[in-house]
């Protein structure tokens, strides 16, 4: 099967426009297949925080009431998306720009209530990703760059996590591709020590990573991330790894394994 990557940024690389262009100009030199997915969750915070509205999270996820919803759509769907395309396009790769909602390409629903009310959360309906989409666009040459805004059946648009996004269409892919799901952001992998850059684990099964979220060594931010991982590779996802921006070629390259390698 011929490879495709899924590759998701997020952090601190989008609040940083030169390591953004340097991670940009590094992606365009991948020869294989691949999709961008981002989020952009502290911009989205800034401007959250400038319009007097301040961000509520609850375990790495953001609680988004109505005027939030605006806010992510415009940053995400908006701003950084159209911003991210038309630098891959200046840099030869051809790209085009979609969040969830266009042509239904992630089906969500909103979150029910628990614990805790996440507002207008999207959950992903993985079995109605269109990958035939995603897969049309692929083989127009074109590189798709998704932003993590989704939409329920009655038109409700949703603030769904990047990192599951990354995950549905990597799962709804890995049918007619070999799927290298990669999330990247400032860190060199899943670290032991959030204090310690160097505490990087090279590789992470499912009974280790529960071990260490029930001592609370994962970090909290990091769990909606590894939760993501581990349920790829459960619908069938070839390879997961998470490292940093800096290193995508070689966490792209099939002969070099940088990063955290998850395993089932």
């Amino acid at each position: 099967m011929e490879n495709l990557h899924i590759i998701k940024i997020g952090g601190n690389i989008l609040d940083d426009d030169k390591k953004l262009q340097m991670f940009l100009r590094n992606l365009v030199k991948i020869p294989e297949r691949k999709i961008l997915v981002h989020g952009g969750g502290k911009l989205a915070s800034a401007l959250s925080s400038r319009l007097g509205i301040e961000p509520v999270m609850h375990n790495g996820r953001r609680i988004t009431d109505a005027e939030t919803l605006k806010i992510v759509t415009m940053v995400y769907a908006g701003w950084l998306n159209k911003s991210i395309v038309a630098a891959l396009n200046s840099l030869g790769a051809a790209s085009v720009g979609l969040c969830g909602a266009d042509a239904k390409l992630i089906p969500s629903v909103k979150r029910p209530v628990g614990e805790v009310d996440f507002g207008f959360a999207g959950d992903v309906i993985y079995e109605e990703v269109n990958d035939r989409l995603i897969n049309d666009l692929l083989c127009g040459g074109l590189l798709p760059v998704v932003a993590s805004i989704t939409a329920d059946a009655s038109g409700q648009l949703l603030n769904t996590n990047a990192d599951t996004i990354a995950a549905a269409l990597a799962a709804a892919l890995a049918v007619r591709y070999s799927v290298r799901l990669i999330y990247c952001f400032e860190k060199k992998g899943v670290l032991l020590d959030v204090s310690n850059d160097d505490s990087v684990l090279n590789d992470l099964d499912r009974n280790r990573y529960e071990e260490l979220k029930s001592k609370g060594v994962i970090d909290r931010g990091m769990i909606p991330k590894l939760d993501n991982a581990f349920n790829a590779l459960a619908k069938g996802v070839h390879r997961v790894l998470i490292g940093d921006a800096d290193d995508i070629l070689l966490l792209t390259s099939q002969k070099k394994h940088e990063g955290t390698l998850i395993r089932n």
